[in-house]
């Protein structure tokens, strides 16, 4: 499997610098990222690493979801999945993410409720980045079956 590779570069100190991160392997893009942006309530019009953590949840999970449904013979017409990462201060010192709440409402054919919530769940607990952040104190999901 391939390695990838994203690169951060950083003018100044911690409240008062910024920088930009670049997705390297990809080449799709640079994002702004400061300090007062990431703590901000509206992001300020640049990025952070939580809603990084957000994208790359989402979406891994997403994938994971559509291919565990698809081994279980149940055919995804559509998926939407929305991962809201939750950054706060941590007891021992700093901050920490301490929740990412996962929303999931997919259109599935050929999966009863029961089926459908168990391959959530699986989903959930076997995508690689939900291992990969398994220092998070919870990590919820809410998954909603719709029909046609």
């Amino acid at each position: 499997m391939p390695t990838r590779t994203a690169r951060t570069a950083w003018d100044g100190g911690f409240e008062d610098g910024s920088g930009q991160v670049e997705l390297t392997s990809s080449q799709l893009g640079t994002f702004e990222m400061s300090f007062p942006k990431r703590s901000s309530d509206d992001g300020g019009g640049a990025t952070n690493p939580e809603e990084l953590i957000a994208a790359a949840h989402s979406s891994c999970y997403t994938m994971q979801f559509a291919a565990l449904l698809g081994q279980a013979g149940a055919t995804p017409i559509a998926i939407e999945t929305r991962a809201d990462v939750s950054l706060g201060p941590d007891p021992d010192g700093g901050f920490k993410i301490g929740r990412i709440a996962l929303t999931v409402r997919a259109e599935v054919e050929n999966v009863d409720e029961a089926k459908f919530q168990q391959i959530a769940q699986q989903a959930k607990e076997g995508c690689p980045v939900s291992k990969a952040l398994g220092g998070v104190d919870e990590i919820t999901l809410d998954a909603t079956l719709e029909t046609a």
